[in-house]
């Protein structure tokens, strides 16, 4: 079996860096399943169906013309790696994710970026559902506090013109779509929590690396 690194947890907890420099160590593939998210948010704004039902949603999603190639990501040929991580993207993205029609059109695609030698998946549900086979499954959280520091020096090395207080809010609000959402809810059972909120980057990547390393050691 091809082996799996699920990588989960809450907005601004740190699982997409982590996921990527674990990957890099590995030498795996890797799968960034916001931005398939992203990609259909985008797809959804540029055709002005903010507000279409659920199976309009569905069917765009599952013919979302998407490539990855190299560090570029492309929506019918269109380079949009900038545009997916605006954060109009990542609000509707996240109101996306709550539609079951979408989150099931995109299930397969998921799954299609497993390949040998292995895979470190990020995001919400790659555990619990997307790979529930994955050799090591990791829920990494932090705190509320430091969240919303990471996420505010974010927007502002971008350039976004924000306060704090507006992205606590925001920070609260995206849990709670992603905790209550009737399909695949953000869910640590069965996951090894990490909490990364005094942790760097290096530091969280060697916790997992050595929480691999010894699962792999015990299913060989």
């Amino acid at each position: 079996m091809i082996p799996v690194i699920a990588i989960d947890g809450p907005s601004a907890s740190g699982k997409g860096t982590v996921a990527q420099r674990v990957a890099q160590r590995l030498g795996f593939h890797y799968l960034d399943s916001g931005a398939l998210y992203r990609l259909t948010a985008l797809a959804v704004a540029r055709q002005g169906l903010e507000e279409a039902g659920e199976e309009i949603l569905g069917h765009l999603t599952a013919r979302l013309p998407v490539e990855f190639v190299g560090n570029d990501i492309r929506l019918a040929g269109e380079v949009v790696t900038e545009a997916i991580r605006t954060e109009d993207c990542g609000h509707l993205a996240s109101r996306l994710s709550t539609f079951p029609a979408v989150r099931s059109a995109l299930l397969e695609r998921q799954r299609n970026f497993l390949r040998a030698p292995g895979l470190v998946a990020d995001g919400r549900d790659m555990g619990s559902v997307v790979f529930p086979q994955a050799l090591l499954k990791v829920f990494l959280t932090a705190t509320p506090e430091v969240r919303a520091e990471r996420r505010f020096n974010q927007l502002i090395s971008k350039g976004v013109n924000v306060i704090m207080a507006d992205v606590v809010r925001d920070l609260r609000d995206r849990d709670e779509r992603d905790r209550t959402r009737a399909v695949a809810p953000l869910d640590p059972t069965g996951a090894l929590i990490l909490d990364t909120s005094a942790l760097s980057i290096d530091q969280a990547m060697a916790q997992i690396l050595a929480w691999y390393s010894m699962n792999a050691r015990h299913e060989g």
